[in-house]
């Protein structure tokens, strides 16, 4: 089942106009077929008439007369400015056998829903035609094909056995990571490395393996951490920390939110997500020295380091630490496939170790063909090439951004260029519902990611990426969303002058 923010069902059907059965008796069969297999739930409001008409491809009155019979059977409400809602009513027992009370199973659930906005832009990611301007992944033309086939064919000769793996992992890809983080500063062999479907595994697993209900992860006020709902779903608190151009504060962290065993700080050091920001070797220091005093571990995401532009940032957390305070979660799914799903957590072996049995119980390992794959990447000196070829393509992309930006945006926001990474933090001069905008934007087919759903309240800023949408898409997007705020911003005016 799919709904968007508001609790509207997905409609992705039209009648058949060539069968025999009047197009009414059609969308009346197709309404109740969803709802009697429990795909939608007691609650669940249809699109407008308008809206609906539309997806379905259909005149306005022959969804009138289909709504009219489904109001007359009692299986919808139908109510003038308040929409059409599916009721429980006597339908039930017209049927053979009711559906379970979905509804009931997913309230009850442990995980939370994602948050409202992210289901919507999840869904959006893949209709036709849409420009995205938020998505965090490289575009399909950025993927290197010519090598990820060298090196599957290499896999092909090698990969002697595709069944399941040791519960850290594959040696060799262990070993392999091993090496590579070791230019990092960061000295550690295979056993204190775990490889997970992807860092939010790490984070998945952590949430579930390491801390106990109502314990704090401390992290920047502005966060990637706080589009997601894995740390709230089992019942940990999200407590922010204010943040700086270098990043988070230290020494603003609320002490009394500390108790022993029971909190975790994250961050992104190194082209933050979604701010950009990279975080100075001092104020790095700074932040390993508080944790380590007040006895709070660090989880570290590094997601970004390889793309660094024109210098190389500053190492990471981990390679200072000396007694075991930071978790170190890496991943390729930013710089090569997000599709390999594939990311290492770093640690103390002893944490590595009963993070793994966990994830056996969870999945039984990674998949394996893309750990062989990993391996070859790493081995063969080919993620280095490839790491060379694709920092210029995402330095012209920012370039090519940045001047749309000058020439679109100048006068209604401000942002800083990015050092790396994939993101341009914008800040709009003049206090506007993002909200209002994003829903604008996606009507005009531009997906963005509104700043809201990264902080502890409404802001003024858009994350704007340049790394998958194309150079025509860019040009074409960003002055469509630029006239877009321009527009809400004048009728704001208006209504104010009013």
């Amino acid at each position: 089942m799919s709904k968007n923010n508001a609790g509207i069902v997905t409609v992705d059907w039209k009648p058949d106009k060539s069968e025999t059965l009047p197009l009414p008796n059609q969308i009346v069969k197709y309404i109740i077929d969803k709802i009697s297999k429990g795909d939608w739930l007691v609650g669940d409001r249809l699109p407008c008439q308008r809206e609906l008409a539309k997806i379905l491809g259909v005149n306005r009155s022959t969804l009138v007369i289909a709504i009219a019979e489904l109001v007359a059977m009692g299986i919808i409400e139908s109510n003038f400015g308040k929409g059409t809602k599916i009721v429980n009513t006597t339908w039930s027992l017209f049927m053979s056998s009711a559906p379970p009370n979905w509804k009931s199973y997913i309230n009850s659930g442990i995980h939370n829903p994602n948050v409202p906005t992210i289901q919507v832009i999840n869904r959006l990611e893949y209709k036709k035609g849409i420009i995205r301007l938020s998505t965090g992944e490289l575009s399909p033309n950025l993927i290197p094909h010519d090598m990820m086939e060298e090196a599957l064919i290499s896999v092909a000769k090698r990969a002697n056995s595709l069944n399941y793996l040791e519960p850290l992992g594959l040696i060799n890809l262990r070993q392999a990571l091993s090496n590579y983080l070791s230019r990092y500063g960061i000295h550690v062999p295979p056993s204190c490395i775990l490889i997970v479907s992807g860092s939010l595994q790490a984070l998945h697993l952590i949430s579930i393996g390491m801390l106990k209900p109502n314990s704090t992860i401390f992290t920047e006020r502005i966060s990637y951490l706080r589009s997601l709902r894995i740390f709230q779903s089992v019942k940990m608190n999200l407590q922010d920390v204010p943040m700086d151009k270098s990043g988070i504060i230290p020494a603003k962290i609320d002490t009394r939110h500390l108790s022993s065993g029971d909190s975790l700080l994250y961050t992104i050091p190194t082209f933050h997500n979604p701010t950009g920001i990279v975080m100075p070797e001092r104020r790095r220091i700074e932040l390993l020295e508080w944790c380590k005093i007040n006895q709070v571990p660090i989880i570290e995401d590094d997601a970004y380091r390889d793309l660094w532009f024109d210098h190389v940032p500053p190492l990471p957390l981990k390679s200072y630490d000396q007694h075991g305070v930071v978790l170190y979660l890496g991943t390729i799914s930013k710089s090569l496939a997000p599709g390999f799903r594939l990311g290492w957590l770093v640690g103390p072996e002893a944490v590595i170790e009963h993070l793994g049995d966990i994830k056996m119980q969870i999945d039984y390992g990674a998949n394996s063909l893309s750990q062989w794959a990993l391996t070859e990447w790493l081995e063969s000196g080919m993620y280095d090439k490839h790491l060379e070829i694709l920092r210029p393509k995402l330095i012209e992309r920012r370039d090519i951004t940045l001047q749309i930006l000058e020439r679109h945006f100048k006068n209604i926001a401000t942002w800083s260029t990015p050092k790396g990474g994939f993101y341009i933090w914008l800040k709009l001069n003049t206090k506007i519902n993002t909200a209002k905008l994003f829903n604008l934007a996606a009507e005009s087919n531009i997906l963005i990611n509104p700043g809201s759903i990264y902080d502890v309240v409404e802001n003024n800023c858009i994350r704007i990426s340049y790394s998958y949408a194309e150079i025509d898409e860019l040009i074409v997007g960003l002055q469509r969303l630029a006239d877009l705020i321009k527009n809400i911003t004048y009728k704001d005016y208006r209504e104010i002058c009013s």
